[in-house]
């Protein structure tokens, strides 16, 4: 009596047996690899959908540096006049589809786009944080000015020391304040010594026209 052949598939030239041991390691592989690639892709599907949500914060300028299919710039400015919240997340749901047809290349520059948003914003605010910094040095220290016309020689003196001098009598108390322990006011020379400074580290010393600028004050 011959024996029922056992039903399988071969793998590199090898009979598998189904329900073999080395046919479940293979199967468990095999499920194993598709459920890694749905996972991949699934986090990739995130990773786009994030990137077109960040589109909507991106700097005109930066914008229009991008090679944006027109259907996708239409698509970001629709989201931007959306206030209901479920229409906004359908929106952007539809933007995260528009990003995956996107080329690489075309994806790295949005990338590049925001990441020279994101330093140019946290330049800025170091800048602004460095001229706080002198503003104050320059009003408590008598040794400071010394230091700043050292670092920048194309201030005008006359103005700075003017200023120093109008803004230290500005932050002398009056009795009426001290007993009543109010902080001192600051007047005008305070703010433009801040415009003074902060257009200095801005650049200002670089500009050969810029001596002498007017302070832009609000």
């Amino acid at each position: 009596m011959s024996r029922k052949p056992k039903k399988g598939y071969f793998v590199r030239g090898q009979f598998v047996a189904e329900g073999s041991e080395l046919d479940l390691e293979l199967k468990a592989e095999l499920k194993g690899t598709t459920e890694a690639s749905r996972t991949d892709l699934k986090r990739e599907s995130t990773e786009l959908q994030k990137l077109g949500e960040a589109l909507l914060t991106l700097r005109a300028d930066l914008m229009s540096r991008l090679a944006l299919p027109d259907k996708l710039v239409e698509a970001l400015a629709e989201a931007r006049r959306i206030t209901n919240f479920e229409g906004k997340r359908r929106q952007m749901q539809f933007i995260g589809k528009l990003m995956r047809g996107l080329e690489e290349d075309v994806l790295q520059s949005v990338r590049d786009a925001l990441e020279d948003q994101r330093r140019g914003a946290a330049g800025d605010a170091l800048a602004l944080h460095q001229a706080e910094e002198w503003r104050d040095k320059l009003i408590a220290d008598e040794d400071a000015l010394e230091q700043w016309l050292h670092e920048h020689p194309r201030t005008d003196t006359q103005q700075l020391r003017a200023l120093i001098r109008q803004a230290r009598k500005d932050v002398q108390p009056d009795a009426e304040s001290i007993s009543k322990g109010l902080a001192p006011r600051h007047g005008r020379a305070y703010r433009e010594i801040f415009q003074l400074v902060k257009g200095h580290l801005g650049g200002i010393d670089d500009d050969p026209q810029a001596e002498g600028r007017p302070s832009d004050l609000s």
